[in-house]
């Protein structure tokens, strides 16, 4: 069987593997080079900018730990060239082309923009065409934009990567995960950050604990965080523009800044492909697929982004090993996203799976623990006691049902809870894990102690921790 797998990030490269492991002749088409956004312009780089934002903040701390000396200089083309090395580390360092070339995977990179003219064969503006028996469409998605008067003045995360030097001011339109983190490493360097949002709060889609615990971090910090507003239109001014916003009273205001950085949604490619052409249903550029991500042509699969489900590379990973087998075996395997740990690049940072708080009392009767990150050592002594650890259980079945953390570390911590719920452990014996000491990960055992202690199911004294401090009573 003949598999043609088009676009070359984290879904793609699986898919394109995984079906020549199960015998098929696969070719994997890439209109760039393959890794994707994930790996050349998105996470991997961009956690570069948010270490390199970090390492600044830093320097605050520095006295409460007896170091002195003068606050670091942002060097703007050198930390953006370490994010570029980051970048091509994932294609040169691990020498992906090579490695799918020993995977037996025919690979064509830089092919220019591809289309459908046939129900069963891609073409290249140069010319070349390739076919096959199954396609697997893993082609991502792009930044969304402005539709607005001056929208053009505006640029897009993507874009934000060219810039030279950091702007004095920049108002970040969009309060999502991207958003929030453009705006985190911004304001990390220097610059005096506006974040605008249309939604009635940060991260309307987290747990209502971390949006209101990000957004006073952030406005402690300095920066303005405008919720509940759409912007109306864009006007360049001398030395920068001006965005005009009407607030949810419909009252009218305007935000004078040097640049303004889209974060507003990331459609999906199938139009750019011309999907259509072969008798794929689309919906606002994303594949339409069922349960075995099959699209309404057979012989056609989406995996990753450009389906629309769970815009994450861990999810891209595995939705591409189902893709390539459900193309190559027949489609048989079903694709859920129920246990999909996130983390952030933020200042601070935040983690969550599973439900919200919200979404968990709708479903089941639940009991909820929040361990303050003041209440252990660990960031207490790293000078970061702001934070937490959420955890929420169905009380019937003792479960973790969903977890959400705010603070250093987060993107790892969540991974513990992340765990625990995928093995399916009860909260007495995540109570019972011996944990490393002292951890910020320390948070889900004083959270899964203090639910245990509730249920009564088991004996669970208050540990020393939890007693109040010197001084507080």
């Amino acid at each position: 069987m003949r598999v043609l797998v088009v676009g070359g990030g984290p879904a793609g490269l699986t898919a394109a593997l995984h079906a020549a492991e199960l015998g098929a002749e696969v070719t994997l088409v890439e209109r760039h080079r393959v890794g994707g956004t994930a790996l050349s312009r998105g996470p991997a780089p961009v956690r570069a900018l948010a270490r390199a934002a970090r390492l600044a903040r830093d320097w605050e701390s520095w006295p409460a730990f007896g170091l002195t000396g003068p606050r670091p200089e942002i060097d703007v083309g050198a930390a953006l060239a370490n994010a570029d090395r980051v970048a091509r580390y994932a294609y040169e360092g691990k020498r992906l082309a090579d490695h799918l070339q020993a995977g037996a995977v025919s690979l064509a990179e830089n092919t220019g923009d591809l289309r459908f003219v046939g129900t069963h064969t891609i073409a290249a503006d140069d010319g070349r065409t390739w076919s096959a028996d199954r396609i697997i469409l893993a082609i991502g998605g792009r930044p969304g934009r402005l539709d607005v008067p001056g929208a053009e003045l505006a640029i897009t995360y993507e874009d934000a990567r060219a810039i030279t030097r950091i702007p004095t001011s920049a108002c970040i339109v969009g309060t999502s995960d991207t958003g929030c983190q453009l705006a985190s490493i911004l304001h990390g360097f220097g610059c005096q950050v506006t974040l605008i949002g249309a939604a009635p709060r940060l991260l309307p889609r987290a747990d209502h604990a971390i949006s209101v615990g990000l957004a006073s971090a952030f406005t402690a910090r300095g920066m303005t965080v405008v919720t509940g507003a759409s912007v109306d239109q864009l006007d360049a001014r001398p030395g920068g523009m001006q965005v005009g916003l009407s607030l949810r009273d419909g009252t009218p205001r305007v935000v004078d800044v040097e640049r303004t950085i889209t974060a507003v949604g990331w459609p999906g490619n199938a139009d750019l492909v011309d999907a259509a052409a072969a008798g794929v249903v689309t919906d606002r550029g994303y594949v339409v697929v069922d349960e075995h991500l099959q699209s309404s042509a057979p012989h056609i699969f989406a995996c990753g982004d450009v389906d629309g489900n769970s815009m994450l590379v861990s999810s891209a990973v595995h939705e591409g090993r189902v893709a390539a087998e459900n193309a190559v075996r027949g489609p048989t395997r079903g694709v859920t996203h129920e246990v999909v740990p996130v983390g952030s690049f933020t200042d601070p940072e935040y983690g969550m799976v599973g439900l919200t708080e919200e979404q968990a009392r709708q479903r089941y009767p639940c009991e909820v623990a929040v361990a303050r990150y003041d209440d252990l050592l660990r960031p207490i002594a790293d000078g970061r006691p702001n934070g937490f650890c959420k955890l929420i259980i169905d009380t019937q079945e003792r479960r973790i049902v969903g977890a959400h953390v705010l603070g250093e570390y987060s993107a790892e911590v969540i991974q513990v809870a992340a765990t625990s719920m995928a093995a399916g452990m009860r909260i007495e014996a995540v109570a019972e894990m011996e944990f490393a000491f002292p951890t910020f990960a320390e948070g889900i055992s004083q959270a899964a102690q203090m639910l245990v202690r509730r249920l009564g199911k088991r004996p669970m004294p208050v540990t020393w921790s939890r007693r109040p401090a010197s001084g507080t009573g």
